[in-house]
């Protein structure tokens, strides 16, 4: 069976048995700070197994892809190097919440390996938990497995997804590749997991594991399994390793094509189209190559392929030709790898680019190194050096390492990166504890869509984030209701603000948020005393929310617009939305041209103009997606969610719970202010609706009056005042360089005359008047043609600003170096400095203190000769 014949397979087995097939959540996991990437099937019914997100079905299947080369589970250094470890991987599940236990779990697994797949049952092994007398006894009673051939495990049979959440015992089942395979069963001594390999494993979801470590019984017992397509995909093909299956052998295929190399079985070229998988991917899950948290790990990641394919022969990018061949073997499971092909293609061009302006130094650097290299440790501060200067991650010098039979010196590296560390550690963003999240029992009914005014219950009262009876007169504190108009902070929309009221009490409303399914209206409690249990009455400030409304509304038209002008691999990256402006920001690899600002202004104003109705749909996830929906980057969903339309024909359909304007007109008008980059590959747009953007046009047309009349022009003609003065400008600041570099020049005729020699060396330390740093080197080498031998520091001070300029002769530069004249003096001055052995720039900010430095230049000059 081919790969994607497997997948389909598993994926319709489990849906005849009443399982809801999920589509694959994205590989950065919405809403979720505890992981890094998706690293396995569960992650999206987390909050499922949890009891905090409730689904509409109890049972699910799903193939999700997976990443691991970050934080806790880091496969990243072994790929390659070993037939099953993968950076990306699709993970074959199927769920119970609270439904189906282990019974129906074993069961379903056996049918489908032996019934379905066909696998002989003799090459099967199974493993059970140390404590889980019940699991085994299902094996042997309802199953009829061999008792012999099951192993009791401990820790491998006990599975979490990270340090806190669902955890639970499992059973695993393993294949056999037989004698044929050196290796021994589980938990064997001769184990070495190349003969038995585990293909399939299925979680107890029993307990929750908080930060201390306690676990605590699930709502209700769930089950959570997991098997890797590649791994079945290779018991399938009969084949031993992962690399031998259809899917990598297309994309080795290719590789090797691109990089014309004849050798099929070469490490590298596992690495390669290992690579590509997750690279591909996580750009397409809109991660791009950066400097920290995900963006880093995908950086290092292209880096390791593409110094695989140098070691290859490679001396062009070639790693980015390889999205057509996978796109071509996924493109039918995964659609939005064909979509977003070019966009992949050219953020990974732009990387392998980039790396290859820095490969050739950073190997150099390494290579002599190594040649000078005691024993078999590569220092740590190397190791560092090709890091922080060349961009080579640490796996990458360890790759290298490792082929030349070396280590590193870890220790030492880790030295050297406390000492200067500007780039976040992997995942060290991402530490806040799931189980910290309030926790506070039902929910609240939100009314603000069609009312600012509402009525509800005080169901919590919360104090210093202790639960309290009640908030009395100038106490500050956190109220929860049954029912609120006030919107709770989300998707980019910052909360409302307002009163709440009973007879003899006003609360200042400040700050709306959410928590879970809970509105938490942040107060301080002007008059009275207010207790759980009371019936109090809300008003949202009626004058922020509607200013916040035309932003927030506007925000989705300029997305559709974006996608438009610029294309579709345009995905929102962030949001924030208030009474003021709007923010957007988005994935694009360049800056957007001002033409193509005008372009989206006038496409959002056009839709503004068409005064088209806002309508708002609750449906299932599936409809919306049916309805072409785009899903906003960050946001978590659950099954059904609210569909807001805008526009003419379907101009932007977007998955929003924000609050919105009736009609598009009601916009009034749209202005974009600013756009600007901030991040790799990420771009960002701000902007003013309404009487805002009325306001920006007052405000342009003041400043555009101020001009005129400083220019003595009109608003017609003043574009040409301005070009007129500034090209005026320019003609008379070359005139004052050229008159500055004369009367420098002219000086420097009679300074050699204030040399001073200094055993039997002329040193020449004096301040050039009317000379800038660019005159002073015409004047370095005019004294040394006169001086023919000698040491020379030369100062000019403008603008509160000392410039120098340092020379020593060729014959003298073997006993003192320009760059260390420079380094020291320009310390002195406050400021550095640096340069060749004869010749020297820097420049410092103490103009006071340069007499007295330009008087010590001899003594220092002494001081280095002897």
């Amino acid at each position: 069976m081919k790969t994607v014949e497997i997948r389909e397979a598993f994926l319709d087995y489990f849906e005849q048995h009443e399982h809801q097939r999920v589509a694959s959540s994205s590989l950065v996991p919405g809403d979720d700070p505890t992981l890094l990437f998706t690293n396995a099937g569960m992650v999206q019914f987390k909050d499922t197994f949890l009891g905090n997100d409730p689904r509409s079905y109890v049972r699910a299947t799903s193939s999700q892809r997976c990443v691991r080369a970050g934080g806790k589970h880091n496969d990243l250094e072994n790929v390659g190097y070993t037939a099953r470890h993968h950076t990306f991987f699709e993970m074959l599940g199927n769920f119970s919440f609270g439904d189906y236990f282990k019974k129906d779990a074993i069961k379903f697994a056996w049918n489908f390996l032996t019934g379905t797949l066909g696998l002989p049952p003799e090459r099967l092994w199974v493993t059970c938990h140390v404590s889980d007398d019940e699991a085994e006894e299902l094996w042997v009673n309802e199953i009829g497995f061999p008792r012999e051939r099951i192993t009791r495990l401990d820790e491998d049979n006990f599975w979490q997804m990270g340090d806190t959440g669902p955890c639970g015992p499992c059973t695993e089942i393993f294949y056999d590749h037989g004698p044929d395979v050196p290796g021994g069963p589980p938990g064997s001594p001769e184990e070495d997991m190349d003969r038995y390999i585990e293909i399939w494993n299925l979680v107890f979801m029993q307990f929750n594991r908080d930060s201390s470590g306690k676990m605590h019984p699930l709502p209700a017992p769930s089950v959570d399994t997991g098997m890797g397509l590649e791994r079945i995909a290779a018991v399938m093909q009969q084949v031993h390793s992962n690399y031998e299956i259809d899917l990598f052998q297309a994309l080795i295929k290719s590789a090797a094509s691109i990089l014309d190399v004849d050798e099929l079985e070469h490490n590298s070229l596992r690495v390669i189209a290992d690579h590509i998988r997750s690279c591909a991917f996580l750009i397409a899950d809109g991660v791009l190559p950066g400097n920290e948290g995900r963006g880093y790990v995908l950086r290092r990641i292209i880096r390791r392929a593409v110094r695989h394919g140098n070691k290859l022969g490679a001396t062009q990018p070639f790693f980015f030709q390889l999205t057509a061949t996978l796109a071509k073997e996924m493109g039918g499971a995964y659609p939005e790898l064909v979509k977003l092909q070019p966009q992949i293609e050219k953020a990974l061009l732009t990387e392998e680019e980039q790396f290859a302006k820095t490969l050739d130094n950073g190997m150099q650097i390494l290579e002599e190194a190594l040649a000078g290299l005691q024993g078999d440790e590569i220092p740590g501060d190397v190791v560092f050096k090709l890091y922080d200067t060349f961009g080579f991650p640490v796996d990458l010098t360890n790759d290298i390492a490792r082929e030349r039979e070396l280590r590193l010196d870890i220790a030492g590296y880790d030295a050297a990166m406390a000492q200067q560390r500007t780039r976040s550690q992997e995942g060290g963003s991402f530490k806040l504890d799931y189980n910290d999240v309030l926790k506070l029992e039902g929910s609240t009914e939100f009314t603000g869509y069609d009312s600012l005014r509402g009525e509800g219950t005080v169901t919590a009262l919360l104090k210093d984030g202790e639960e309290v009876d009640f908030l009395g007169t100038d106490e500050s504190g956190i109220v929860v209701l049954s029912s609120t108009p006030f919107y709770g902070e989300s998707g980019g929309q910052v909360g409302d603000t307002g009163y709440i009221t009973a007879e003899g009490l006003k609360l200042e409303v400040t700050n709306t948020t959410k928590a879970s399914d809970q509105h938490l209206h942040h107060v301080n409690t002007l008059t009275g005393t207010i207790r759980q249990g009371d019936i109090v009455h809300s008003v949202v400030d009626d004058s922020l929310r509607q200013r916040t409304r035309l932003n927030h509304s506007a925000t989705h038209l300029l997305h559709s617009a974006l996608r438009s002008v610029l294309g579709d691999h345009v995905q929102q990256k962030g949001s924030l939305v208030d009474s003021e402006r709007l923010r957007f920001d988005f994935s694009h690899f360049e800056g957007v041209t001002g033409e193509e600002l005008k372009r989206i202004e006038s496409i959002v104003n056009d839709q503004v103009r068409a005064n088209t109705e806002v309508s708002t749909r609750v449906m299932s996830m599936d409809e919306a997606i049916e309805a072409g929906a785009t899903a906003l980057f960050g946001e978590k969903y659950g099954d059904e969610v609210r569909v807001l339309s805008m526009g003419e024909a379907g101009f932007s359909v977007e998955l929003c719970g924000g609050t919105h304007v009736a009609r598009t007109g009601d916009i009034g008008l749209m202005r974009i202010t600013s756009e600007s980059g901030v991040a790799a590959g990420v771009r960002r747009i701000e902007g003013v609706t309404g009487a805002g953007a009325l306001g920006q046009i007052d405000l342009t047309e003041r400043y555009l009056a101020a001009v005129c009349d400083v220019v003595k022009g009109t608003s017609v003609n003043v574009a040409d005042k301005v070009a007129g003065l500034r090209q005026e400008n320019r003609e008379l600041e070359k005139e004052v360089a050229r008159l500055k570099q004369k009367l420098a020049t002219g000086a420097g005729t009679d300074l050699t005359a204030a040399a001073v020699e200094v055993a039997g060396i002329k040193v020449l330390a004096v301040n050039v008047e009317a000379a800038d740093a660019k005159s002073l080197r015409d004047v370095l080498d005019q004294v040394k043609n006169k001086l023919g031998s000698g040491v020379i520091l030369l100062s000019a001070v403008t603008d509160d600003k000392v410039a120098l300029t340092a020379g020593v002769t060729k014959d003298l530069t073997d006993k003192i170096k320009a760059g260390d004249l420079m380094r020291e003096f320009a310390t002195r001055l406050g400021g550095k400095g640096g340069g060749r052995p004869d010749m020297a720039q820097g420049g410092g900010s103490d103009v006071a203190a340069l007499t007295e430095v330009l008087k010590s230049v001899p003594d220092w000059v002494r001081s280095q000769v002897s």
